[in-house]
């Protein structure tokens, strides 16, 4: 088995020779769609947090390690990895002493390079920039003529063509939607082969079973090759810490592997404040530096250099219903110090997203939204999933959101260019043609910059009411519906080496046919 892994290996190493070889030419010939870069700030940040405050939380952080501890769950290999890093181990309770956590976390990058089978779309997470991944997680979907029910594979196909052919969106992501027509002990396959196959933005690998995320490394290397992906991070993977402060073999096991293999994995606390954390923003920062700090650190004890995101999903309860919010004003407050903290650690920072607990794409769900994308941009998110697509809690992926978040992405990106004064910029001649009382929409400055001088929505309608009541009196929910509709109509899928594209049909359908299936 190992000598036939090996094998398999080194014939994608010979196919993806030099970043994607075959594969590679495959995507430069491949019907294209207009696919803006990631985003690149040249706005400033907004800090909630004072550099005393930052001080005060990272130094309680430091004292819930040492004192409190955290706990690694049924894992007897981390417990000794930090024995010899000089923790005190007591059972599966893990008590740092202060400074080293820290010190380990000090070896990870500062940036990441995440290739992407077509190269003009390889992104970089870390400094100014902010790629934006779509909704992850959940088992059901919703589209306006179907209405809600459990994903299915061909959902999660949808998902990612939508994904492929959307402007502003920079990632494939992971599991879009969970499809709950395939063997849970399988699924993760077919998913894999999706984002690999249906598009070539930049993906994310399994991590519900440490086996799948060596499946995962397995594929990426047939469709990469084994030398491209040894020196090189072609994945991305959520690793969520069950909060409060406990780490699981689960996704520890994970991170093991992603680790080992130098690919990049977001540590991500988990937490529904007041429920999983404590009521007060500067409390549950306190929480979430601690965790971040565990997790990072382990992951350096792995192999030092490893890629890593600092992650911070974070939304409070309603204590009447005990439901999770999301939009609200301390979830902003607890995103922008939890940038301030990743940027004090020199880390890339995930957190932000579509979020809203709206069971429609409604007016609820678009100011939630509307508030958690602000808050990403302005926050300092390098990283933001859950970016489109995300309803009810994150239980459902709705095509119709998709379409809309997606768009609404766009602004993000004007905003993030912010404002130019350059000779262009600053009109003097037009205001000097048109003068008192005239119009600009016939001047010089006008014809030759309208084209590009305001962004445009590709969705909303801004037709005067009596064409909008000709036209059916679309609300936004039927627009996004259509737009589905002409994407879907309009996708090509991107070109692949045939003999990649061969291989991982075989991986897919010899790992499927090795084992039962298997629902739980």
């Amino acid at each position: 088995m190992a000598d036939a892994a090996e094998a398999r290996g080194n014939r994608g190493a010979r196919r993806g020779r030099g970043g994607g070889g075959a594969a590679r030419r495959a995507a430069r010939n491949a019907v294209s769609f207009d696919t803006a870069k990631y985003i690149e700030r040249k706005i400033p940040l907004f800090n909630v947090l004072s550099d005393e405050a930052l001080e005060i939380i990272e130094d309680n952080a430091e004292g819930i390690l040492e004192e409190v501890g955290v706990n690694f769950v049924a894992n007897p290999a981390a417990l000794e990895r930090w024995r010899d890093a000089g923790a005190d181990i007591d059972g599966e309770r893990v008590r740092i002493p202060r400074g080293l956590a820290r010190k380990l976390c000090a070896t990870a990058p500062s940036r990441i390079t995440q290739h992407a089978r077509n190269p003009e779309r390889t992104v970089e997470i870390g400094g100014n920039s902010l790629v934006c991944a779509p909704v992850y997680g959940p088992p059901f979907v919703r589209d306006y003529k179907g209405g809600r029910r459990y994903a299915t594979m061909d959902d999660f196909r949808t998902f990612v063509k939508l994904g492929y052919m959307s402007k502003w969106l920079h990632h494939s992501g992971g599991t879009v939607c969970e499809p709950t027509d395939v063997p849970v002990n399988k699924r993760h396959l077919d998913m894999l082969h999706a984002h690999m196959t249906l598009s070539d933005k930049p993906y994310m690998g399994s991590v519900t079973e440490p086996s799948r995320a060596q499946d995962s490394v397995e594929m990426s290397e047939i469709l990469f090759g084994r030398e491209f992906v040894g020196k090189n991070t072609v994945m991305t993977s959520l690793i969520n810490i069950n909060s409060p402060m406990t780490f699981d073999d689960v996704m520890m096991g994970a991170l093991e592997v992603y680790a080992k293999a130098n690919q990049a994995c977001i540590v991500s606390p988990f937490i529904v404040g007041g429920a999983m954390a404590p009521v007060s923003v500067a409390g549950t920062l306190t929480q979430v530096m601690a965790e971040v700090l565990a997790g990072i650190a382990y992951s350096q004890l792995i192999r030092p250099g490893a890629p890593v995101i600092f992650g911070a999903f974070v939304t409070s309860i309603d204590m009447n219903s005990g439901a999770p919010t999301f939009g609200t004003p301390e979830a902003s407050q607890i995103l922008y110090g939890a940038g301030q903290l990743a940027r004090r650690m020199n880390l890339p920072f995930r957190s932000g997203g579509g979020l809203c607990g709206s069971k429609l794409p409604d007016a609820q769900a678009a100011y939630e939204t509307a508030h958690t994308h602000n808050a990403a941009l302005l926050g300092g998110v390098n990283f933001m999933l859950h970016s489109c697509g995300w309803l009810e809690g994150g239980l459902v992926s709705s095509f119709e959101k998709f379409v809309m978040d997606a768009d609404q992405l766009g602004v993000l990106h004007q905003m993030a260019r912010g404002v130019e004064v350059d000779v262009n910029a600053q009109a003097l001649d037009a205001i000097r043609e048109v003068g008192p009382g005239g119009h600009y929409l016939g001047c010089a400055h006008t014809q030759e910059n309208f084209k590009e001088a305001f962004w445009k929505s590709d969705l909303l309608d801004y037709k005067p009411f009596e064409t909008w009541d000709e036209e059916g009196a679309r609300d936004t929910q039927q627009l996004a519906s259509e737009r589905v509709a002409r994407m879907l109509s309009d996708y090509e899928q991107p070109a692949l080496d045939p003999a990649i594209a061969e291989a991982l049909d075989a991986y897919v359908a010899n790992k499927k046919a090795s084992m039962p299936d298997a629902f739980i």
